[in-house]
């Protein structure tokens, strides 16, 4: 059992940012904050929980999102503000607590697979379900397009909060996440979870990145390197240049500008310093914000205008003016992989 209890609040997806520090205040600073301020309330809840049991407790589900900093669905369909507590079995659940409880509403649920996992110790006497049961756990109650952006969330936080020297790649954090739920006894969700599964990656610093990049890959676009490091372009400071979506092949990239990148005269001038050098280096950059995932006209423009951009340098792809369900993707995801692993 992991002991996650000294996490400092002010640190990325996890505990510890997964950008490059060097580029000062990244555009998910203000989701970081959030997390922590949520983690710090939830810790609360739980504590306040846990002395009225007058035992330790394990909290999965939403709750666990919580407790590790991982952000929330935004479309599942759980009571977001209960607490959600977990055992092992049915005797030794907690009693139901209605909404209007003075402590709130608590319910309970026997995840049989607990002891299997790496549970997490949050604090004295709150501990948290192993994220990747977690992840397992809340397949059932979200669609498969928010299963995919909180298995890349997920990714991030296990990658960000590794003990100095033993670091994993975030590649074999997936995989590790795949065999872990494709071991466990079957549970409501499981197929969703396998074909979820299909799509995520990791390296992803927000879900916006992965609404972002399943916008486009519905639409018959290869699906594009995240957090691309231009190891050839370096800030006036010396620190290197990322890109939130890049095809480095063909020199394109997709960066998304929150209200912060207008707000701040700081960020503002690094984002112009970044694309002046990008584009007299030849990249193509298209910038969007919150707007262009909005609806399925915007998303499909998106599409539009980063299939044109690279068509013109010679990509070779279908694309798709009508974006294919997300299911048909996950099944051509996994035929690909598939057919890479057989070869």
């Amino acid at each position: 059992m992991s002991d996650i209890s000294d996490v400092n609040d002010g640190g990325g997806m996890g505990g510890e940012p997964v950008v490059n520090p060097q580029e000062g205040p990244s555009p998910q600073s203000s989701m970081r904050q959030s997390l922590a301020q949520m983690r710090r309330d939830t810790i609360a809840r739980c504590g306040a929980e846990v002395q009225s049991a007058g035992r330790r407790l394990m909290f999965g589900m939403i709750t666990s999102l919580a407790l590790q900093s991982v952000p929330l669905p935004s479309d599942c369909d759980l009571d977001m503000s209960a607490l959600h507590v977990v055992a092992s079995c049915k005797k030794l659940r907690i009693t139901r607590r209605p909404a209007g409880h003075p402590r709130g509403e608590a319910r309970s649920y026997v995840w049989g697979s607990l002891p299997r996992g790496d549970n997490v110790r949050i604090a004295s006497g709150i501990y948290a379900l192993d994220l990747r049961h977690t992840w397992a756990q809340l397949a059932g109650h979200m669609p498969l397009a928010s299963l995919v952006a909180l298995g890349d969330s997920i990714i991030s936080v296990m990658a960000g909060r590794q003990a100095a020297g033993q670091r994993r790649a975030g590649a074999e954090i997936r995989d590790d996440l795949i065999r872990c739920v494709s071991g466990l006894p079957k549970f409501k969700g499981k197929a969703a979870c396998l074909q979820a599964a299909a799509l995520i990656v990791p390296n992803v610093d927000s879900p916006w990145e992965t609404a972002s990049r399943l916008a486009l890959c519905r639409h018959g676009i290869p699906s594009p390197v995240v957090n691309h490091v231009v190891r050839d372009l370096r800030f006036q400071s010396g620190a290197l240049m990322t890109l939130d979506m890049a095809w480095p092949e063909y020199r394109v990239a997709v960066e998304y500008d929150g209200d912060h990148h207008r707000t701040d005269k700081a960020q503002w001038r690094r984002d112009q310093e970044k694309r002046v050098a990008l584009g007299a280096h030849g990249w193509q950059i298209v910038t969007i914000t919150a707007d262009t995932l909005r609806t399925d006209s915007s998303r499909a423009e998106f599409a539009f205008v980063v299939a044109r951009h690279l068509m013109l340098r010679k990509a070779d792809f279908v694309f798709r003016p009508v974006a294919m369900p997300i299911e048909m993707l996950a099944d051509r995801a996994r035929k690909q992989r598939d057919s890479k692993a057989v070869s």
